[in-house]
């Protein structure tokens, strides 16, 4: 028996959608081991995904708004998840009204932040788009390590959180002085003085992140691809050469000018090499698309390790993207890694058959219609 069917630690058994995206309503009863969704582009496939992902994480994995996940004419939106935690049963309602406070409950009790509720269940999205960290800015791979450490550390979310805020007050300070055509050098050193012990603890653990990662990412690269590739990455910040209350005194005549704060860890970056120049720029459509999955795929490793538990995974329409050597390697590597609950969406259902005769494992599949899931076929 393969280690995809041992016991899951934490799975979403029932999950309950009430004018979500293109959802008025819809309840579906799920595998703890294998769900699939199946059916057209524009669907809603995806929106289910994002609907696991939101009682996890209390947000859309697409960064969009509360106001635009209602569904159209509508202004709420409620999500239930009936989660299974270390045997345990976890009841997860987030309602939602955009522009009013939200509630995310844990069994029927309102947390007093939504961040208390962040690396409860932890959870690994891989979907098409995902090729955007590597060929987009540093903002996206600062992201992807954000979302790693905030869902093992809940000092570095606050951090995180303290360091954003505390930036973007420094922004508007600098642009107000500049349209006053004046300075404030004290109210600045407030600024810097908050920024700086946030700083270096997320300078800190995204070193000892990356330092622990980039291993586990060249092992998994190597199982997608064989051993014909030599890859890495590695973690650049400015913060390895100074402090950075030393960095924003040097560089604060550059802010007054730019009329933004142009140091700090929002500048760091992840630098992605194959064959130790940057994939971005030399890396194939094929490369490119195996770093990606290598990235994500070490992601759920690097939480399992962290959380004792194996996270949710979400891959959505992604054996769509991949040449066939690839899919056969990912399949092979889903087949036999230990993972626990997994959804994949997919537009072919003789390939999502495939997925699960490969798996042999319990499973739901749904086919979905305009915003509606009908339950194919199920062994339970």
């Amino acid at each position: 028996m393969q280690r995809f069917n041992k016991p899951t630690d934490l799975h979403l058994e029932k999950l309950i959608l009430t004018q979500f995206k293109n959802y008025a309503g819809q309840t579906l009863e799920l595998s703890e081991r294998l769900n699939c969704f199946t059916g057209l582009n524009g669907m809603g496939k995806t929106n289910l995904l994002d609907a696991v992902y939101y009682l996890c994480l209390s947000k859309s994995r697409f960064g969009l708004a509360d106001a635009h996940l209602c569904r159209q004419g509508e202004d709420f939106f409620r999500l239930e998840g009936h989660f299974r935690w270390q045997q345990k049963p976890v009841k997860i309602v987030a309602k939602v009204q955009p522009r009013k406070r939200k509630v995310l409950e844990n069994n029927d009790v309102a947390y007093s932040t939504l961040s208390e509720h962040i690396g409860l269940f932890p959870v690994v999205f891989i979907g098409p788009d995902d090729t955007q960290m590597i060929t987009e800015g540093s903002e996206e791979r600062r992201r992807f390590i954000d979302n790693t450490l905030s869902q093992t550390d809940p000092l570095y979310l606050r951090q995180l959180m303290t360091y954003n805020q505390v930036l973007q007050q420094r922004n508007a300070a600098l642009k107000q002085l500049a349209e006053q055509r004046r300075f404030d050098q004290a109210l600045i050193s407030v600024y810097d003085a908050q920024l700086a012990p946030a700083g270096r603890y997320i300078h800190q653990k995204r070193r000892e992140f990356v330092a622990e990662f980039a291993p586990i990412m060249q092992a998994t690269y190597n199982k997608i691809c064989g051993s014909r590739e030599t890859v890495s990455c590695s973690y650049r910040s400015a913060l390895e050469q100074r402090p950075l209350e030393e960095l924003l005194t040097q560089s604060i005549e550059k802010d007054r000018i730019l009329q933004r704060t142009t140091e700090g860890v929002h500048r760091d970056d992840l630098e992605l090499l194959i064959h130790d120049l940057p994939v971005k720029r030399f890396g194939s459509q094929g490369q490119l698309k195996s770093f990606v999955l290598a990235l994500k795929l070490a992601q759920y490793d690097f939480l399992e390790k962290q959380k004792s538990m194996r996270p949710i995974l979400l891959l959505d329409d992604i054996f769509d993207k991949l040449d066939a050597e690839r899919v056969s390697s990912l399949l092979q590597l889903l087949h036999h890694g230990d993972f626990g609950q997994v959804f994949i969406t997919d537009t072919d259902e003789h390939r999502v058959e495939n997925i699960i005769r490969e798996f042999d494992a319990d499973y739901r599949r749904y086919r979905i219609e305009n915003g509606s899931a009908h339950l194919q076929n199920a062994i339970a």
